[in-house]
């Protein structure tokens, strides 16, 4: 994507300093320098690859909090000092989520306590119940269980619509003629398409505003797990024209450098016009008696029932305000870079398989890269990266079984399972991938560290094949058969907490 696109009102800046101010962020996440032993009986620093899982925390905005909570107090007051700034803060928060996805004052942000998981299941059963005429939703074969479980649950009918296939044979974004296909085959059943804004096993991303489009030609909506996207790429939800406007877009403030914080929903505030908040509690009310009560018009306030999470909600804002001020489109460029250097040197790697739509000129992608070693299995690929380079990456499905499945060969092409699967996915060969993902604090040096360390158990597989056993419990995990590091070792909340009671009000002999 051009760097003159979607660019935030805030990054004022050049172009060209912004990126260089991201060269100074990229030593500002809490963990970077964590160590941990490893097996060869050194004791190293990790290489943090598992954004897509979750971020690293952004120590910019955790000052930010620490500044804030001297004045905590909880909200719903404007009477003493404290509770006036907190609710201010918190309106704030609000404020920042809407200005960061550009949304304009007919939408409201929402903040919901289990990221976007918890927001799209909101949403569904809030669409499911206020038109139930319309019972089918639309996904497509690549969503996380997130943006497809909540579906099957609340809907009467759900289609999963297939992917493109790139030039190369590769699983790309979704496929639009199918799509639209989908979409004028359930016409007035059609209640809303739901699809994410870039694959979290692929990286590769749709092409929402057309997609959305597509559903308004029918009257139906289009709702946007952004929860793997956010973070890499600009996010603007009017689109070009207002039938591209996007209606539901839900986002993970722990896959935002926030971890601790909240979802959210961003949303049409028509949406939940005539509708009995599905919690209820202080807060959202007018007037309570014995026999009654009146939930407020106000939102977000009606859908934010109880004491709200203040040190998340603040801390995600403050991570969304810098990323605004540096620009996403700043942070998008960067990443790019840094994904395409990582694909060029894997493809030299003899024996590796990178799935998915892998040309950066052929499909629009984040920086999400999965792959396989043909001689060694992915959970034993995953343990000895860790153990030998301190290199952390993710395996297995990633709360994506129908779709690495089907990368794998293994299901169908409607996403489908052999009804044996559950036998041919035994312990030794659980199905999965190895994902290596970036951050804005990763580096070359970074995507070095990771070739090298694949080379070398590319080279020598007999050997580490012999370092490790697999974990027969199903999860296509291996262990070290000598290695242990313990995680109360490096770690331990209750020793943590009793070590500081003893250092700051020890008992008296």
């Amino acid at each position: 994507m051009s760097h003159t696109q979607s660019v935030s009102p805030l990054a004022t800046a050049p172009f060209t300093a912004r990126r260089q101010q991201i060269d100074a962020l990229r030593d500002q996440f809490t963990g970077q320098a964590t160590t941990y032993p490893r097996a060869d009986g050194t004791t190293g620093p990790r290489v943090y690859l598992d954004s897509a899982a979750s971020n690293l925390r952004f120590r910019g905005a955790e000052a930010v909090v620490e500044e804030a909570m001297q004045h905590y107090a909880n909200t719903h007051s404007h009477l003493h000092h404290g509770a006036r700034i907190m609710t201010e803060a918190y309106a704030q928060a609000h404020d920042t989520v809407r200005s960061f996805v550009g949304a304009p004052d007919s939408y409201t942000a929402i903040f919901c306590g289990t990221g976007v998981t918890g927001g799209l299941n909101r949403m569904a059963r809030l669409l499911a119940a206020q038109r139930p005429e319309r019972d089918v939703a639309i996904t497509t074969l690549m969503e996380h269980h997130a943006n497809d479980l909540p579906h099957r649950k609340h809907m009467n009918q759900v289609v999963h619509v297939p992917l493109e296939v790139d030039p190369d044979g590769n699983a790309g974004r979704v496929d639009m003629a199918e799509l639209q296909s989908a979409i004028h085959e359930h016409g007035d059943r059609l209640n809303y398409v739901a699809v994410t804004a870039a694959s979290n096993v692929t990286g590769v991303a749709n092409p929402v505003h057309k997609i959305a489009a597509a559903a308004h030609e029918v009257g139906a909506l289009c709702v946007v797990d952004a929860a793997q996207s956010a973070a890499h790429r600009p996010i603007h939800i009017p689109g070009d024209t207002p039938n591209e406007a996007l209606d539901v877009v839900c986002l993970s403030g722990h896959k935002i450098y926030a971890p601790g914080s909240p979802g959210v929903i961003v949303a049409r505030k028509t949406l939940f016009a005539d509708h009995e908040p599905e919690i209820v509690g202080g807060g959202i009310v007018e007037f309570v008696d014995a026999k009654r009560y009146d939930v407020t018009d106000a939102l977000p306030e009606r859908e934010e029932a109880g004491t709200p999470n203040l040190p998340g909600s603040l801390l995600l804002g403050a991570t969304l305000r810098i990323l605004q001020r540096v620009g996403m489109d700043a942070v998008e460029a960067d990443e790019q870079a840094l994904t395409q250097y990582a694909m060029s040197a894997l493809h030299e790697i003899d024996g590796l398989t990178i799935y998915g739509s892998h040309r950066m000129e052929v499909a629009e992608r984040i920086g999400v890269i999965t792959l396989n070693l043909h001689d060694l299995p992915h959970g034993l690929v995953t343990a000895a990266l860790n153990d030998y380079f301190g290199i952390a990456v993710r395996n297995e499905c990633f709360c994506a079984q129908p779709f690495v499945r089907q990368l794998l060969g293994i299901a169908d092409a409607s996403g489908v399972a052999p009804p044996d699967c559950t036998d041919t996915c035994g312990p030794r060969t659980q199905p999965g991938m190895v994902r290596i993902s970036f951050g804005l604090y990763n580096t070359r040096a970074d995507v070095d560290a990771a070739v090298e360390a694949l080379r070398d158990l590319t080279a020598r597989s007999d050997w580490y094949r012999d370092q490790y056993r697999p974990v027969r419990d199903g999860s296509g995990d291996w262990v070290h058969t000598d290695f242990d590091a313990p995680p109360t070792d490096e770690f331990s909340l209750t020793g943590s907490a009793d070590r500081w009671l003893a250092a700051h009000a020890p008992l008296n002999a």
